[in-house]
């Protein structure tokens, strides 16, 4: 799985750092303590980068969802 964060030449160094533990499942009290903030400048920072309008794309490969048989997958890439 890859994690692609769409605007961040908007964001702060920052707030760059808080996006991507959140968009990761971090939580606020864990984002805070990894970088040595207190949990409310965790989310005045993460509430400002949402609002400067930043887009989060996954991207998971077809076979980590395990939506294909391998066959299918085989004549797909012939």
């Amino acid at each position: 799985m890859k994690i692609e964060i769409r605007g961040v030449e908007r964001l702060s160094f920052r707030e760059r750092q808080v996006v991507s533990l959140k968009e990761m499942g971090y939580s606020t009290d864990k984002i805070a303590k990894q970088l040595n903030l207190s949990p409310s400048t965790v989310s005045t920072l993460y509430n400002r980068a949402r609002t400067k309008g930043y887009e989060v794309v996954i991207i998971i490969p077809g076979q980590n969802l395990a939506l294909f048989g391998i066959d299918e997958e085989e004549e797909d890439k012939a």
